[in-house]
């Protein structure tokens, strides 16, 4: 270790004498959950757009505040000229002749921007790797909550069950059938949305809560802690399962693998072994749980993972999407089909009024509409570099609590980074919290005199 690292990183050393109280970072976190939790009320739906908003509204609120009153200055991180470089894009792509509408397209950049601007302002609130601890363990409680709340509404839908749905669910001439399937005693069971109005969404936060609870489960906790914690993981994966998205089980086997992977190579194989054994059980468990409420569907939805090699079962779910991005899109539109024609902007603000709606199942269809093969590559690129950026974080054992902040940040923001086969992560919340750890997670380091070179 350097002198210049040695004296950034004392200062760090004294400050774990004085926790940090709670401030904007954390309740930032659980708005994120208690905002689309709104929407479960009834008589809310009315209320969709507003509330809906506000969620992306409020990293953008904290961007300003950031520019505008922050004294704190960290040193720009590697992702974020990337960032710069796609964000200048899409604000070219508003002049695209085939963008349907000013505003619409507008709107669409403010979506990508609110997703990201995170990176930007959360090191100004994230002080030190005990703080984000703290962050990263109230995001347990809310992802465990909305996957307790997914179960329960399987076990009891009457009780926990929204009383109304997004309108997005029921618009089809099938209204909630699509997302339904029939249970053990010859009733239908409707996809659990957790804290969320649409079936199924309860799968995201799901996969957050497996992975986060084993974490903490084998953390030096004390009991109780450590038991909510297998507890809120076991609620995760029956929450998978009765959701029945299988993306979400296959991305949280990845982020449960990829956490031990590097445990281990920070030397940590007693740890990383004790992790995989939990979540080996905690796998079975969960199935085991949710077969009992979902019946034989959840095993016959799930073993098709296993009716093909991988690159066939994902052709037969998302490969469509694929082929369409990098054939009939690539082919037509190699620099991209305008803004605002696909996604939550173009619902509200654009072309399905105008009727030049496109439509995108994963991100990587999205990229190309916006900004063709260039926008591919800028925020894919963003996405390798902050990835490589929390690696060499997490392998700085010489800072013990850093590194295991590192180790777990890279595993659950690779989950998300995954999802661009599958999902639209990059314009929902989703891609929100994947921005905040990473840009937490840089701040820190920043403090200990490193950013992860």
């Amino acid at each position: 270790m350097n002198v210049e690292t040695a004296t950034m990183a004392q200062p760090m050393e004294s400050a774990r004498a004085a926790p940090i109280p709670w401030g904007f970072a954390e309740l930032f976190i659980i708005s994120q959950s208690a905002l689309p939790a709104i929407l479960i009320l009834p008589g809310t739906q009315a209320f969709r757009l507003p509330i809906r908003v506000a969620a992306f509204v409020l990293p953008l609120a904290a961007f300003a505040w950031w520019n505008l009153e922050s004294t704190v200055h960290v040193a720009v991180s590697r992702a974020q000229s990337w960032v710069a470089a796609f964000l200048f894009l899409l604000t070219v792509m508003l002049f695209h002749p085939s963008t349907p509408t000013f505003m619409g397209g507008l709107a669409h950049v403010g979506v990508y921007f609110a997703v990201v601007s995170p990176l930007f302002w959360a090191p100004a609130f994230v002080r030190t790797p005990e703080q984000l601890a703290r962050i990263l363990w109230i995001l347990l409680i809310c992802c465990g909550l909305n996957a307790v709340v997914g179960v329960l509404q399987v076990y009891d839908p009457t009780r926990w069950l929204p009383a109304e749905f997004s309108r997005i669910s029921t618009g089809g001439p099938m209204g909630l059938g699509p997302v339904s399937y029939l249970g053990p005693d010859g009733r239908w069971i409707v996809r659990p949305p957790g804290l969320f109005d649409t079936p199924g969404a309860v799968a995201g936060p799901a996969s957050y809560a497996a992975l986060l609870g084993l974490v903490f489960a084998v953390s030096a906790l004390p009991a109780w802690k450590r038991l909510l914690s297998l507890a809120f993981a076991a609620a995760g994966l029956a929450a998978i399962y009765l959701s029945q998205v299988r993306i979400s089980l296959v991305i949280t086997f990845a982020m449960m693998l990829a956490y031990a992977v590097i445990r281990a190579r920070q030397g940590r194989a007693a740890r990383a072994t004790q992790f995989a054994i939990l979540a080996g059980g905690v796998l079975v468990g969960g199935f085991m749980l949710a077969l009992t409420l979902g019946g034989q569907s959840i095993s016959d939805r799930f073993l098709t993972l296993f009716a093909g090699d991988p690159l066939t079962v994902y052709r037969t779910a998302r490969g469509v999407q694929l082929d369409v991005t990098f054939g009939d899109m690539f082919v037509n539109h190699p620099l991209g089909a305008g803004l605002g024609r696909w996604g939550m902007a173009a619902g509200y603000f654009s072309s399905y009024r105008t009727g030049e709606t496109l439509w995108a199942e994963i991100q990587l269809t999205g990229w190309m509409i916006d900004g063709g093969i260039l926008m591919i590559a800028l925020y894919g690129g963003a996405l390798v570099v902050t990835a490589l950026t929390e690696y060499r974080v997490a392998m700085m054992t010489q800072f013990s609590r850093l590194a295991q902040c590192g180790a777990v940040v890279l595993a659950a923001n690779l989950g998300t980074a995954g999802l661009i086969f599958s999902f639209t992560p990059f314009v929902t919340q989703v891609g929100i919290q994947y921005w905040f750890l990473a840009g937490a997670l840089h701040g820190i380091a920043q403090r200990y005199g490193t950013d992860g070179a």
